[in-house]
């Protein structure tokens, strides 16, 4: 189908809508989906949260997803062939699950490690995260799902979001935050892109002329623009190039668009581009006509895909000879961590997806090593929420089976609705419940400890909550909200716990009455509530001293670290870049014990770890999807190659990291370092972070051995850098190769380096590999009203991170042929 014959189509279309259906289509219809026109032949879109997973447009465990690792763990894997079967596997998931639209990939940059939503971004640098992101959206869209890259633009932190004013110069928002998202439109042609909550510049991002330029009037963008759930806040953004206004379906736009082009304030043409593209997003998806979508053509076995991914992300900082493990040696193998029992998979926040199951690094190592035995003890508490129920320790009251009842009353206390559910954090979004009406809800299951011990049990919800344990009322309080941000608020509110002492084998039944207050905002009939368990507070050094006394009889020790739901979530940055607990002092004694203990980071931002040459090696594994447990497996005993490498720069002391504070200063936040972020602004101060970007080590030895570039090359070009790399070890592996340009005669002022390509290779033992690595010298280029290119000599620098640069070569740059 040629593009004239979609345009006539999608006009015979248009002229069939009267303006009021036009305005319509142009706000939810729900909080998922899109308005249909059954007479037109257009059906319903379906949006979901993203991107590690899909979730669906309902939040329930009894459709689960597949939980795949975090952006951070993908980009370390500096692939971007991995990236697009990441985004190939999203859109099965997606199909699965009736969804049209993926909203991510997430494209914002890593400016300050302190931004707490890290963890879904990819990267500190706009070009590898611009070829990921690149590769993500092939991924999906060349399954028929549309991705939505986001946040569009300069949403790099989570400090109030809603209202912030980032004061940006036109140089890096083109140069740094812009070019993130190019790729992704330019050549990726993404269907969507989503507008962001933040302003820039003084102008709300849903009424920002960056809608304009250079989205469509330089990139040629031709989608759909989504706004982020609840940013559409007035009628001007109607006459800004915002194309849909979620969710529904009520907004700001309605009858006051139809009035206004009623009247001649606004121009019917704007509200028909509007529709146009809205119509050109379904014909793609399949939801317009009888076509429907398109078959898929990349499918592979996703939880499989999920391990294969986490060992590749994971990063190797630190090995003094320890590993890999080898299996067939290890008789005793003490693991300690709180995040080792009850792991991280994912973040927090709306990026939420609910798997059927998750590893931890415990039953990973447990089921790797059958024959071994393993010794956990919690060494330190991280655990700040509670941990859900697990279905195999409930019994639904009413039907016998695993899970709880949830019933809905009203006001009259008559029964109005049920479910049978099979997990005890629950949020509802939509969907049947009927959660607008409903006085109290509650939750009702026998629950059967495991163990003998005394734990803290409870609820987290915004509220009134009462809680009874056999028919005890033990809890009866209103939970007011945390913080002011809205989203956080109601995906993370705060607990009320009892400590209780229970008896492995022995049930207890368990009730919670929950009394919604009544709201008039966005989350006006959504839901979310939760019943679980934390660790009751105990002797710290009691916890550490059992960690020890486990080590020192022990082969091998693993202690496993992290964050935790108060660390690193959507709707609030984090307060510093420690550890949080006493973990750093479990590492501390637990090296001190047994002197080969390995630690596993699980987090998916920096994490400050000053005990670092104390230990035998240092892993991170981030956010590692559902498989985690497995895949670290699978490197620990060197089934698998430590295949990462770090895509942002790790500090060593927070005093240090050159761009930081998040804070707003009279409703702005001035990103006033320029084009320095990241590993450039580390290079600038001409301190030393703990670890550079790119930096991350194998299990053989490789090494950069020669490079051949062209020495010329005209603006607007692209060449090809070829790079010898040759593995010295006995066994296979894997090196980034990274290509840095500098310019230090410069009549403009620019980073001392910068990222300008690199590509990932696998070498056989023994092996020599050629990697070609493309180099755009538009990445050459500054912004000054426009591109320029500054004619001349410049460096490229080749190595496998921002100072490991053993091979150069000159390149002289012509500004035409």
């Amino acid at each position: 189908m040629t593009d004239l014959t979609t345009a006539r189509e999608l006009d015979t279309v248009l002229a069939q809508l009267s303006l009021e259906e036009k305005v319509r289509l142009l706000t939810g219809r729900d909080f998922w989906s899109t308005l249909p026109i059954d007479r037109v032949g257009l059906r319903s879109m379906v949006l979901s949260d993203g991107p590690s997973g899909v979730r669906g447009p309902e939040w329930d465990e009894r459709s689960p997803s597949l939980n795949l690792p975090s952006a951070s763990a993908l980009s370390a894997a500096f692939d971007p062939a991995m990236a697009h079967r990441y985004g190939a596997v999203a859109a099965c998931e997606a199909r699965r699950k009736g969804v049209d639209v993926v909203l991510g990939p997430t494209v914002n940059l890593h400016r300050s490690p302190l931004g707490g939503r890290h963890f879904e971004a990819f990267s500190e640098d706009p070009v590898l995260t611009g070829e990921l992101a690149a590769a993500y959206v092939n991924g999906l869209q060349d399954n028929g799902v549309a991705a939505t890259p986001k946040h569009y633009v300069a949403n790099d932190s989570e400090t109030d979001r809603f209202t912030a004013d980032v004061r940006v110069s036109d140089r890096a928002l083109r140069e740094l935050y812009l070019l993130a998202f190019e790729k992704a439109i330019v050549d990726s042609r993404a269907w969507l892109v989503m507008s962001a909550y933040n302003s820039v510049n003084g102008v709300t991002a849903t009424e920002n002329d960056l809608l304009e330029t250079p989205l469509n009037s330089e990139w040629g963008f031709d989608g759909v623009v989504v706004s982020d759930w609840t940013a559409v806040r007035s009628l001007a953004s109607a006459e800004a190039a915002q194309d849909l206004a979620m969710p529904g379906p009520d907004g700001p736009w309605g009858e006051a668009l139809i009035t206004a082009v009623a009247q001649g304030a606004i121009a019917l043409d704007v509200v028909d581009r509007k529709v146009r593209r809205l119509l050109r997003l379904a014909q793609r998806v399949g939801a317009l006509g009888e076509a429907g979508p398109a078959p898929l053509v990349h499918v592979e076995d996703g939880i499989r895909f999920a391990r294969e991914a986490a060992a590749d992300g994971a990063v190797l900082l630190e090995n003094r000879g320890e590993l890999p493990w080898n299996a067939a040696e290890l008789r005793r193998v003490a693991v300690s961590g709180n995040n080792a029992d009850v792991v991280r998979t994912q973040g927090g926040g709306s990026a939420t997806v609910l798997p059927e199951h998750t590893i931890s690094p415990l039953e990973g190592l447990r089921a790797a090593l059958p024959d071994t035995e393993i010794e956990y003890s919690v060494g330190a508490i991280t655990q700040v929420g509670l941990a859900g129920i697990p279905r195999e320790r409930m019994t639904n009251p009413v039907t016998g089976a695993p899970g709880a009842r949830v019933t809905f009353r009203d006001a009259a206390g008559e029964d109005i609705f049920h479910e049978d559910r099979l997990a005890t954090e629950l949020v509802w979004f939509g969907g049947s419940a009927p959660t607008a009406r409903a006085r109290e809800i509650e939750l009702a299951f026998r629950y059967l400890p495991a163990a003998n011990e005394r734990v803290d049990i409870g609820f987290a919800a915004t509220g009134r909550g009462r809680f009874w344990i056999d028919g005890e009322l033990l809890i009866d309080e209103v939970v007011v909200p945390v913080g002011e941000d809205l989203g956080a608020a109601f995906l993370a509110p705060d607990n009320r716990t009892v400590s209780v002492d229970v008896v492995a084998g022995r049930a207890v039944d368990i009730r919670f009455v929950y009394e919604a207050p009544p709201r008039d905002d966005a989350l006006a009939g959504a839901l979310s509530l939760s019943v679980g368990t934390r660790p009751t507070a105990t002797d710290d050094d009691l916890l550490i001293a059992e960690a020890v006394a486990a080590a020192r009889a022990a082969d091998v020790a693993l202690v496993v670290v992290g964050t935790n739901a108060r660390v690193e979530s959507e709707g609030f940055d984090r307060v510093d870049l420690g550890l949080p607990g006493r973990q750093d002092d479990l590492v501390r004694a637990v090296a001190a014990a047994n002197p080969r203990t390995v630690v596993l980071v699980n987090a998916g931002a920096p994490v400050l770890l000053p005990w670092r040459h104390e230990v035998a090696a240092v892993l991170v594994g981030w956010f590692g999807g559902q498989e985690f447990g497995h895949a670290i497996a699978d490197v620990l005993l060197g089934v698998a190659e430590p295949g990462g490498r770090l895509p942002t720069t790790w500090p060593d002391a927070a005093a240090d990291v050159p761009v930081l504070d998040t804070r707003l200063v009279d409703g702005a936040l001035v990103y006033d370092e320029g084009i320095h972020i990241g590993y450039r602004a580390w290079l600038r101060a001409g301190a030393t972070p703990a670890y550079w970007f790119g930096h991350g080590l194998g299990y053989t030895h490789t090494e950069l051995i020669g490079v051949s570039a062209p020495a010329t090359a005209v603006a607007g070009t692209t060449i090809d850098v070829t790079v010898s790399v040759i593995n010295r070890g006995e066994r296979d592996g894997k090196q980034v190769v990274l290509v840095f340009a500098e310019k230090p005669d410069s009549a403009v002022e620019r980073a001392e380096r910068w990222l300008v390509g690199f590509a990932s290779v696998r070498v056989a033992a023994g092996a020599t590999a050629a990697v070609d690595v493309s180099v755009p010298t538009r990445l050459l280029a500054h912004w000054e009203d426009g591109w320029r290119y500054e004619p001349g000599e410049y460096t490229l620098r080749i190595g496998t991170s921002a100072v490991e640069l053993p091979l150069a070569a000159s390149l002289e740059l012509k500004a035409d042929a």
